[in-house]
């Protein structure tokens, strides 16, 4: 779009796009604060605010006690698990010691009537107590275990059909609030669109339009993308019934618009050629004949610029003509000969009586 434009008109075309897209992206950072700021936007809902706290109240205390306890078994079964494994390495050492001490013995006397063996047996035989005694501790603590685990799959049970009681009223509130927050971002968003629709209606000729072309964009984004995330089940509907809307909307003014271009074409037709050129602009008769359209009816010149014919054969519009200095074959629409550079018009008389 930006082909036809000079260097510099293309670059305030470019600078104006930028404003646009910058104004659009504050404005929506905007709107997202302020919406998710709102009160009741946010706001969270969780199933344990609908479940009986008559009944409830008294299982999390018994879920918390047993959770409690069963960290205090964990506890005292891991430290008699490590009075296992001491006396159990202590009592091999012991007994390895023993037996050394045994085997040299038994060659001069009797080691069961030593005093010295007497104690020797006595300490491995502690030990074995209390290797015993420390692992009939790791399995009643396992016992008191697993009678905490099966006590809290109860409660667990219990609570959950205490959920599945309030599950109905949890929903309901769930979509009320899914409800309240869609509707308040609805009541948001549609507005901007709809001012954003009147804007591109009514101010797209105005200086300021790049400002009004920013909030467009930021309508759109409101509405099409920021409110899908808490769009609920039906709120799809809502989206693709605008979207519905505002294509008809827009295939109803594309048609008027074809509709008055086709007249006034058919207007402009029947002017004078004289008429015709005279309402051409400038530089949108040289982007049109560097399309190798006509300026005058916008059909394709016929056989290329290439060509020899020098008027348009749908509505008789000079395209190319010669310069009257130089002779030279040229756009009938430049203002001056790109040979010589004489302004387009002037005449080999009138330049011989300048010299």
């Amino acid at each position: 779009m930006f082909k036809s434009l000079r260097v510099p008109e293309r670059l305030f075309s470019i600078a104006m796009w930028a404003v646009s897209l910058v104004f659009a992206g504050f404005l929506t950072g905007l709107g997202g604060k302020i919406v998710g700021e709102l009160p009741g936007v946010d706001q969270s809902i969780s199933i344990d605010q609908f479940v009986d706290q008559g009944k409830a109240i008294p299982l999390r205390a018994r879920r918390d006690a047993l959770r409690r306890e069963a960290n205090d078994v964990d506890n005292r079964r891991n430290t008699a698990s490590l009075i296992v494994d001491s006396s159990r390495t202590t009592y091999q050492n012991r007994k390895e010691a023993y037996d050394n001490w045994r085997s040299t013995r038994t060659a001069t006397s009797n080691p069961d009537q030593d005093p010295e063996g007497i104690a020797k047996t006595r300490e491995m035989e502690g030990l074995l107590a209390q290797q015993a005694a420390a692992q009939k501790v790791v399995e009643m603590q396992d016992g008191r275990r697993l009678e905490i685990s099966q006590a809290l799959d109860s409660v667990g049970t219990l609570t959950s059909e205490l959920e599945d009681a309030a599950r109905p009223l949890y929903d309901q509130a769930q979509f009320q609030q899914e409800l309240r927050v869609f509707g308040i971002r609805l009541a948001l968003t549609l507005p901007l669109l709809l001012i954003g629709i009147w804007l591109i209606a009514k101010k797209r000729k105005s200086q300021y339009w790049p400002l009004a072309r920013g909030f467009v964009l930021f309508a759109l984004v409101a509405f099409f993308v920021e409110l899908v995330p808490y769009l609920p089940s039906y709120g799809g509907y809502v989206r693709y019934v605008v979207g519905i809307i505002l294509t008809l909307i827009a295939g109803h003014y594309v048609i008027r618009a074809m509709q008055r271009y086709v007249a006034k074409r058919q207007l402009v037709e029947k002017q004078t050629e004289t008429e015709r050129r005279q309402s051409l602009g400038y530089e949108d008769a040289l982007r049109k004949m560097s399309a190798n359209m006509c300026p005058g009816c916008e059909r394709a010149i016929a056989g290329g610029p290439n060509a020899t014919t020098n008027f348009c054969v749908h509505c008789g519009m000079k395209l190319f003509d010669k310069c009257g200095v130089c002779d030279t074959r040229k756009n009938a629409f430049f203002q001056y000969c790109p040979a010589c550079g004489v302004t387009a018009g002037r005449t080999v008389d009138l330049e011989q009586s300048l010299t």
